[in-house]
C-alpha cells in the first residue's frame, strides 16, 4: 500500500534554502548552524512525514540535512562544476530521499539519504562535465560565433586566417588559437573506456569520481594497524599460560560454537565463577599489551 508520504508534493516546501553563486559561503554558514537532529526526534518527525503527510516534519528532516549535503557536493569539485549547482543537485536528491524514507526499517535517515545525494550529484555531473569547456567568457562566446560565421575550410586556421579574427576582435593571436582548439574538441564518453576495451591505459572520466573509502594513504594506515593489532594479539596470547589461552580460544576466538564457562568449569574440574576469573584476568593481560 502506498504511503501518505510518496503522494507529498514536496514541491510546497518553498521554505527551503538555495545555494545562489554569489553567497555560497554565506549558504554553508547558514546550513551550518542548523541544529543536528537525535536519533528520537528523527524518528518522531520520520513517522508523522510516512503516516500523515506532515510537511513541517519534511522541511525539519531535510533542513537538519543540508550540512551533509554540502558535504558531500565538495567532493565533487574537481569536475569544474560550481559547488552551488552541486549542491542544489544534492539538495533534490535529499528531498527524494525523505520522501521514501520508512522509519520502520531502523536506520538514521543520513545512511539512506546518501545513496540518493550522490545519485542526483553523479546524474548532474554526466550531463555538465566536458574535458574543454567552450565559450566561458565573454570574448570566448565573441570568439565562438565569429569563427563559426568566418571559417573558410574544415580544419585548422591558418596563421593569416588566425591575425585577421585576432584584428577584428581586438585579441590575442593565441587567445583566437586556443577557441579554435575549443571548438575542435570533442565530448568524452562518461561511463565507458574509449574506443579499444584492450587498452589498459584509457580511463572513463566516471572511474575519476570522489569516493571517500578510498584514499590511499587512509587505506595503508588501516592496514598496518590492523597488522600492529595482530602482532599485538599474538605477542599476548603466547605470555599466557595454557590454561588461560586455551579458555580465551573456545570462549571468543573459535570458530565453533563458543563454550560456556560451565562446559569449562566441567573440563577443568573448577568452578564457573573460576572461569570466569581467569577469562577476566586474560582479557586484562590482553588490554595491557594494547596499551604499550
Amino acid at each position: 500500500m502506498t504511503s501518505t508520504a510518496l503522494t507529498t508534493d514536496f514541491r510546497n516546501l518553498s521554505l527551503i534554502p538555495v545555494p545562489a553563486v554569489g553567497s555560497i559561503d554565506a549558504y554553508i554558514a547558514g546550513v551550518s548552524t542548523i541544529p543536528v537532529l537525535s536519533v528520537e526526534e528523527e524518528h518522531e518527525l520520520a513517522v508523522r512525514l510516512h503516516e500523515n503527510g506532515d510537511l513541517d516534519a519534511a522541511r525539519t528532516l531535510i533542513l537538519a540535512h543540508l550540512r551533509f549535503v554540502v558535504h558531500i557536493a565538495k567532493g565533487y569539485l574537481g569536475y569544474g562544476l560550481p559547488l552551488a549547482d552541486l549542491i542544489q543537485e544534492g539538495n533534490i536528491g535529499l528531498m527524494k530521499a525523505v520522501k521514501r524514507f520508512d522509519p520502520a526499517v531502523g536506520v538514521r535517515l543520513v545512511s539512506f539519504a546518501v545513496h540518493w545525494i550522490r545519485a542526483e550529484i553523479h546524474e548532474f555531473v554526466i550531463r555538465n562535465w566536458r574535458i574543454v569547456k567552450v565559450a566561458t567568457t565573454k570574448a570566448q562566446r565573441k570568439l565562438f560565433f565569429k569563427l563559426r560565421g568566418a571559417k573558410k575550410r574544415l580544419g585548422w586556421l591558418n596563421q593569416e586566417e588566425v591575425e585577421t579574427v585576432a584584428s577584428d576582435l581586438g585579441v590575442e593571436p593565441k587567445v583566437v588559437l586556443e577557441m579554435e582548439s575549443r571548438l575542435s574538441s570533442q565530448d568524452v564518453t562518461f561511463d565507458q573506456p574509449t574506443e579499444s576495451d584492450d587498452d589498459d591505459s584509457s580511463y572513463a572520466p566516471v572511474q575519476y569520481l570522489a569516493a571517500s573509502n578510498a584514499d590511499p594513504a587512509k587505506l595503508l594506515e588501516h592496514d598496518d594497524w590492523n597488522d600492529q593489532n595482530v602482532d599485538k594479539l599474538s605477542t599476548a596470547m603466547q605470555d599466557l599460560d595454557d590454561r588461560s589461552r586455551d579458555i580465551l580460544n573456545k570462549r571468543w576466538l573459535s570458530n565453533e560454537k563458543k563454550a560456556t564457562l560451565h562446559e569449562l568449569a566441567n573440563e577443568y574440574g573448577v568452578s564457573a565463577e573460576r572461569i570466569r576469573q581467569l577469562e577476566n584476568n586474560a582479557i586484562k593481560k590482553l588490554r595491557g599489551a594494547f596499551q604499550v
